[in-house]
């Protein structure tokens, strides 16, 4: 990891993704670690995944998400932080009919940037499946009605 301040308005590289029609702006990036902004838009989700390798965690910001963890629901504000410990199910989903900010990261980093990198505006979920599983990121189907 390259000492330095990644700017609030700025992404490293100046890199942004749109994954899954939420937009991801890498903030630090090392061997250890990925942490990323997301801006979620209302009524958009990550499907169920597992991650067999890293750890995850989001730290809302502002508005409200859900997250399920196979069939359990629940809900996080500003100021909650939510773990997703490796190997457990999880999708992600905002159903509140506002806007949503969050932290996301990961540990170790692994392939998510080299992920999101190639995802940026796939908007096929099949193909979205099929990339994430070379990157490690295994899709489950979505839950009804999601």
């Amino acid at each position: 990891m390259d000492k330095g301040i990644t700017p609030a308005a700025e992404g490293l590289n100046n890199a942004s993704w749109n994954v899954v029609g939420q937009t991801y702006v890498p903030k630090l990036h090392s061997t250890n670690a990925f942490v990323w902004s997301a801006d979620i838009p209302a009524d958009t989700f990550v499907p169920p995944h597992i991650h067999p390798t890293q750890d995850e965690w989001i730290i809302v910001i502002d508005g409200n998400l859900e997250i399920e963890f196979s069939g359990d629901l629940h809900k996080a504000g500003p100021g909650d932080v939510v773990q997703m410990p490796m190997g457990v199910a999880h999708g992600i989903f905002n159903r509140s009919g506002a806007h949503a900010k969050a932290m996301f990261g990961v540990a170790p980093a692994r392939k998510l940037y080299d992920l999101f990198t190639v995802l940026d505006g796939v908007t096929d979920p099949a193909e979205l499946t099929r990339l994430s599983a070379l990157h490690e990121v295994d899709f489950l189907p979505p839950p009804e009605g999601a």
